[in-house]
């Protein structure tokens, strides 16, 4: 069993189910973000995907607006 230190680790890496969880969205999202991009970053161990808890945390805060206005904005910038 892990401690509350290793369990809110920023750099421990989690499992795909897990980071899904983390950012409320489907196993099926991260999936569909990996391979068209703009998800948030990932770590490919061999077979495995991972990823950091400040990654997660980072491509939260990076996509969040005031308005949808300002989202749209920002999601237009970054597919320049």
């Amino acid at each position: 069993m892990m401690n509350l230190v290793e369990q809110f680790d920023p750099d421990r890496l989690i499992n795909e189910q897990d980071a899904a969880n983390f950012l409320c969205v489907s196993f099926r999202t991260l999936q569909a973000w990996r391979v068209r991009g703009g998800g948030p970053k990932f770590c490919k161990i061999g077979r495995a995907v991972r990823y950091r808890r400040a990654d997660l945390l980072a491509f939260a805060t990076s996509n969040s607006a005031h308005s949808t206005t300002e989202a749209d904005a920002k999601r237009a910038e970054r597919s320049k």
